[in-house]
């Protein structure tokens, strides 16, 4: 890495070699031409791998030309070389202004990238730290007024009372997944730490995991096995899509989340029966601009998804299910694990969150 004594130990070591160079022109009159030119070379890269002020450049330009110039006149008019050849000296010259013309360009340019560089890095870091204080800061708050909340319902039972509170409740619920998200967000500007996992296992814990929070036909089909993913992060991508799928379904409609694998990767999709996309909406959806509010919500699952698949290689995949409703996933490019590959798990129904059935009709 380059810095001001590097910079300081290499135009000391350009001065000796220069000198000697010098020397070497004085001491063999018709055979300078090659301690010459190496004077000049050596001149040239040192000056374009440090950083030197203009003062420094005009010094040694004046140096150089002074004493290898006046040694060239010196051989001229003695005999030992033409005087045409002292022409060498001014036409070097100009090549190396001309030389020290386009590195101070690349000097400033690159002084001005790393400027850029350096603000952007702390206007990222700012940010990310005001987001992770505001999303910290407001989940003690959303979780308390929803504690008392839920108190005030236990204490009331009049029709208003309940009414009321149960859109206090839904409110808060929805300030609280807008913090999770957005942590989960700044999560993903850190190192993707990928590790082999058992996508069809994962798939139906995630499934397990759901089902107990909304009365829908709940079921996991997948034939994936390993694959190298951040399960954490699959899952949160995973997580947005459900919720979305149970935004827009009814009790008792379907919700699956299927995985399968072809020769060139794998793919997941929650299907559901619920009402489905507009196909006006699904270019939006696919390549809109990320953390843009979406019809449905604020963008923040969306962005989450696009995140996901992209750390992975991927892609959001956005369709309409044949019988109603919608299927949207992740498409990750792959080639098939070396080694053994474990069996993958049979399609799994999940009844009222307890029970993992054989799902008689994993096409659904």
């Amino acid at each position: 890495m380059r810095t001001p004594s590097t910079d300081r130990l290499l135009g000391r070591v350009w001065i000796l070699f220069a000198a000697v160079n010098v020397v070497l022109m004085w001491l063999l009159p018709g055979q300078e031409t090659v301690p010459f030119h190496l004077v000049w070379i050596s001149l040239a890269l040192v000056y374009g791998f440090t950083t030197w002020p203009l003062s420094w450049m005009v010094a040694a330009l004046a140096a150089v030309t002074t004493s290898t110039g006046a040694i060239l006149a010196h051989h001229a008019a003695v005999g030992e070389i033409r005087w045409e050849e002292t022409a060498e000296e001014p036409l070097m010259a100009v090549i190396f202004i001309v030389m020290a013309w386009h590195v101070h360009r690349r000097h400033v340019l690159l002084h001005e990238m790393r400027r850029i560089g350096a603000a952007e890095r702390d206007r990222a870091h700012r940010q990310e730290l005001l987001v992770r204080l505001a999303s910290h800061e407001l989940r003690t708050p959303l979780t308390i007024a929803r504690g008392y909340t839920e108190l005030l319902r236990g204490t009331h039972d009049d029709a208003a009372t309940l009414e009321d509170t149960a859109v206090m409740l839904d409110e808060l619920d929805k300030a609280t997944r807008i913090a999770h998200r957005l942590v989960t967000l700044m999560q993903l500007e850190q190192p993707d730490l990928v590790r082999p996992v058992d996508l069809d296992s994962e798939l139906s814990r995630i499934v397990r995991r759901w089902s107990p929070t909304a009365a829908r036909d709940w079921s996991a089909h997948s034939t994936i096995g390993l694959s190298r993913v951040n399960p954490e992060r699959l899952e949160a991508a995973l997580d947005c899509l459900i919720e979305n799928a149970v935004k827009f379904t009814r009790p008792g409609d379907r919700i699956a989340l299927v995985g399968r694998r072809d020769a060139t990767g794998w793919t997941v999709e929650v299907c559901d029966s619920g009402t489905g996309i507009a196909a006006e909406a699904v270019p939006e959806l696919l390549s809109g601009p990320t953390g843009r509010p979406t019809a449905t919500g604020t963008g923040l699952g969306l962005a989450i998804v696009r995140a996901v698949a992209g750390s992975l290689g991927g892609r959001l995949t956005v369709r309409p299910e044949p019988s109603g409703g919608a299927r949207v996933g992740l498409r990750v490019p792959e080639r098939l694990p070396a080694g053994p590959v474990p069996a993958p798990g049979g399609p799994t129904r999940i009844v009222d969150g307890l029970r993992r059935l054989p799902d008689p009709d994993p096409a659904r």
